[in-house]
Parts: structure tokens; sequence; C-alpha cells
């Protein structure tokens, strides 16, 4: 082989690698950070790539996803965060709530970010409005915090004799669970309720909290909408049936899991709608000019063989406003 031969051939193959490379850039690459586990996060993700494809963005095919799992360890969210901006990714969905948006947010202003939380975007300084973000960041407030007083009253008007009802929340994510515990125990006053507060952030702290309800002869207990215990609905459930404990949900994932009752938006629709979301800003649209979305309608869902089990019976007021009974 000549010396001009072997130029052109090398010449022949960097312009090969350099196509090659320019194709797989081609290929948007998004990031997935998540305060779960894969497992317990399954039906959202999929909910979100069924938005993707609406959007016209197929993983594998168009688009590939970087997935970061914190596996409910909060404080891994900054270091996921950091590996994702440093893989260059095109963009970040977040989700689990405000502590997974702010890890993202604190680590980058130029990488779009879609979220999906559960309080208030623009308290907690992630956007300037929820019209108008102002910024690199928008997504989806699911209005968890709100909603607990609402569940308080719904398992009131279920479990009319509950004189205690206790609420079990997550110290781990502090500021909720403040808003939380405030807003449920000004309902707890006005409809003189008893209500103990207990805290769990770990799988043993659960059962240790199950015990203590048994010890304060509790009839009831609302769950506060978190990453966590979504993660652990199996064994929350579990444990309200052995237990034989009346208990709320924000998440109709857990009433389809065996539990007595949830009320919240649906959390496959927020998901679905945020992988539209990704795609609109992978196609050019700017995050500061897409307004943070809440939602306007709720589902009240009723496990109807769980009730039966507990020995209650489910009142035809509640029963008319149902939106799903699981039988």
């Amino acid at each position: 082989m000549t010396r001009r031969e072997l130029v052109l051939l090398l010449g022949g193959a960097m312009t090969v690698a350099g196509a090659v490379r320019a194709q797989q850039r081609a290929m948007p690459v998004i990031g997935f950070l998540a305060a779960g586990s894969p497992g317990s996060g399954a039906p959202f993700v999929a909910a979100f790539r069924q938005g993707l494809s609406e959007a016209g963005y197929v993983e594998g095919q168009n688009l590939a996803i970087e997935y970061r799992w914190a596996e409910s360890q909060y404080d891994r969210l900054p270091a996921l965060a950091v590996d994702l901006v440093g893989r260059k990714v095109d963009l970040i969905a977040t989700s689990g709530g405000d502590l997974v948006a702010l890890a993202a947010r604190n680590v980058t202003s130029t990488i779009p970010i879609v979220f999906i939380g559960g309080g208030d975007p623009v308290e907690r300084g992630l956007v300037a409005s929820l019209a108008r973000p102002g910024g690199n960041v928008t997504g989806f407030s699911r209005l968890l915090v709100e909603l607990h007083p609402k569940r308080l009253e719904l398992l009131s008007e279920l479990v009319p004799q509950a004189r205690v009802i206790a609420l079990v929340v997550n110290p781990n994510s502090a500021s909720a669970a403040a808003r939380i515990t405030r807003e449920v125990q000004d309902a707890a006053r006005t409809r003189g309720t008893q209500l103990p507060i207990l805290k769990a952030a770990t799988e043993n702290e659960i059962d240790a909290a199950f015990a203590t309800l048994h010890q304060l002869h509790a009839d009831g207990l609302v769950v506060s909408s978190e990453p966590f215990f979504t993660s652990r609905r199996e064994q929350i459930v579990g444990l309200a049936a052995r237990h034989a404990l009346p208990a709320i949900y924000g998440l109709r994932e857990f009433a389809a899991s065996g539990g007595l009752i949830s009320y919240g938006p649906s959390v496959t629709s927020t998901f679905r709608q945020a992988g539209v979301y990704v795609g609109r800003i992978l196609k050019g649209a700017n995050p500061a000019d897409l307004p943070v979305q809440q939602p306007t309608t709720f589902e009240l869902v009723v496990n109807l063989k769980t009730a039966k089990a507990l020995g209650l019976i489910v009142a035809p007021s509640i029963l008319a406003r149902v939106d799903e009974v699981i039988e």
C-alpha cells in the first residue's frame, strides 16, 4: 500500500466515524431523574413514554433516555443530577416532588427541566410564575399538599365513628411534611378529631408507625402523598389490612393494590402530559414560555372488597361521587 493510499484510507475511516458520531448525537438524549425506584415507578414511566410517542419520540428509535433512580435516598439526588449534566443531556425530566426538581435546577440554568411535583413551584423558587415560568424550568404541579384536608374529610365520612385519625409523613421531605401537617391539623381541629402525627422514612419505621397506631387505638390513617410511600405502597397497604385500619391515600395505585380509598389527580395522566411537554421542548419550544400545569379534575377511587373486609358500609353519598369502584 502506497503512502497516498494509506492517507486516503485513514481519511475515509475518520469520515465514517465522524458521521456515526454525528448521527448518534442527532438522536436527542434526555435524563429522567426520579426519587423512587424502577419497580414502583414502572407504570409512570410507561405513561411518560406514551406522551413522548404522542409527540413523535420513541425511546430507542429517535430518542435515548438516561435513567437515574435515587431509591428514596434523597441525599443521592444532587450527585445524580450532576451526573446527568455531565453527560450533556438535552433535557432533564424529574419525578418525585420538589426536592428532585430543585436538585436538577441547582446544577444547571441552561438545560431545560420538566418537573412533576406536588407543591407550589413558585413558593419553592422553581419558577417565576405558573403562567410564565421565565427560566429553564417548567412542568406539572399535582397539588398533593393542598388535597390532604379533603382526604381527612373523606375518611371521616367513610368512618363516621372515627375519633382518632393519624397522619403519617416522611421527615426527609421536611418542607412538604410541615405544610401537610399544618393543613391537616387545621382540618382535624375543625372536625374535633384527634390527629397523632407519625413519621417514617424507612421500611422499618413504617412497621413501627403501624405498631404505634395500634397502641393509639387509631380509627383511621391519612397517608401523606410522598414518593417514598408510593414506592412502599404494597407494604403500607398490607399493614393497613393486617391491622384492620381504614386508610386513605393520594394515588389510585394504592386502591388498586388493595387500599381502601384514594383521592387525587391521575398520576399516569400527568406523566403522559409531561412526556408531551418534553417532546414540545425538544422540537424547539422554550420552557420559559410553557405554563406550569395543574390538575383540574381528581379521582375518587374506592375498593369495595377492602371496605367489606374492614366491615365498612360505603355511604351512598360517597358512592355517588366515586370515579372508580374496585371490587
